[in-house]
């Protein structure tokens, strides 16, 4: 059934001749996968002239550098991390300083809105999270370093279920300083608000979604002075108060299998909809040599989302483990339409040694 649904989606994609796979000129062509279009300059130049430097100073003289996006006129969201030991707030655009008024946050979510009456500039077209997919072409934009504007392309690698909307997780690299700026989707509409990266992996970027800013901006009567704002934000938290998704990455970095195939079954328990739950069982049950349950994780995760790449991957490298060599390549064949890079490494491992 699950191969048969898998079919379906790629039949619908306009893909067929299965067996065409096991031709090495075909199977090249596959994996190379379409090109992508990227962000014109032009693009680039239009979206970035409404990301902004942020400098936030406390009253016992700390300094502080982050970003921010002109949202509405007037109006700059950035993350409250930036800015929230400050007193004072500027806002740097095309060498103007500019001072913010008051702010409106939402600390849990690590979203700070700044009103700054005199800030000219255009605001940015918002998007939607729940338009986007897995793989598809971002851009991030922020003043990395505190340096000048830095563009960043890449792609989704993650949509984290949280709050009412999901957490962009992305291969766009940022560091410190572009905190606070946006990511674009390819018609140049904020998707996201960079926020923050773990250790240990090229994928672990995350931006909170648009949803969360048109929430504060809806909050109107919300505003307060510009002064320091107290309490942690949602990436911030320890166990058990962490989000499942982050906990559940710390876990596979320490590889606690024990302890992340708990965290799952709560986590599936409580949001029985969202596909990363039964692929983080999976993979703790694959590590753990329990290879018939970590199946039956690894297909609920693909009858919750077909599109899950990491989960297809991750079945087709048990089936491959597991000497079932021919439900591995029918993986590859669903793989190599989704994630050429995965495919490959899925490929890899079919070779023989």
């Amino acid at each position: 059934m699950l191969f048969e649904s898998a079919r379906s989606m790629l039949r619908e994609y306009g893909v067929c001749a299965l067996r065409a796979l096991t031709m090495g000129l075909v199977f090249g062509l596959l994996l190379a996968g379409p090109a992508r279009a990227g962000f014109s300059q032009e693009l680039k130049l239009e979206v970035g002239n409404s990301v902004v430097k942020i400098e936030a100073i406390s009253a016992e003289g700390g300094y502080g550098l982050g970003s921010g996006v002109i949202v509405a006129p007037g109006l700059v969201v950035t993350n409250c991390h930036v800015t929230r030991k400050a007193s004072r707030i500027a806002v740097l655009k095309n060498g103007l300083r500019t001072y913010a008024r008051t702010q409106r946050s939402d600390i849990y979510r690590d979203l700070c809105m700044l009103r700054v009456p005199t800030l000219e500039g255009e605001p940015v077209v918002l998007g939607r999270t729940e338009a986007l997919s897995r793989k598809q072409t971002v851009m991030a934009i922020g003043y990395t370093g505190g340096l000048g504007i830095q563009y960043s392309e890449g792609e989704v690698a993650g949509l984290h279920r949280l709050a009412g909307s999901r957490v962009v997780q992305s291969t766009n690299w940022f560091s410190s300083g572009a905190s606070g700026g946006g990511m674009f989707d390819e018609q140049g509409r904020l998707i996201g608000v960079l926020t923050f990266r773990l250790r240990g992996g090229e994928r672990h970027y995350y931006a909170t979604p648009v949803e969360w800013v048109k929430e504060l901006l809806a909050a109107e009567g919300a505003e307060r002075p510009i002064e320091p704002v107290p309490g942690l934000c949602f990436w911030e938290l320890g166990p058990p108060e962490q989000p499942h998704f982050l906990r559940a990455a710390a876990l596979v970095q320490g590889q606690a299998w024990d302890e992340l195939a708990q965290l799952a079954e709560r986590w599936e328990a409580e949001d029985p909809m969202d596909s990363e739950a039964p692929h983080a069982r999976g993979l703790a049950l694959t590590a753990l040599g329990r290879i018939e349950a970590a199946e039956q994780a690894y297909s609920r995760a693909l009858n919750l989302d077909p599109r899950h790449a990491r989960a297809w991957l991750d079945l087709g490298l048990l089936y491959q483990r597991s000497g079932r060599q021919g439900k591995a390549r029918e993986a590859l064949t669903v793989l190599s339409q989704l994630d050429p890079q995965a495919a490959r490494q899925l490929s890899d491992s079919l070779e023989p040694r």
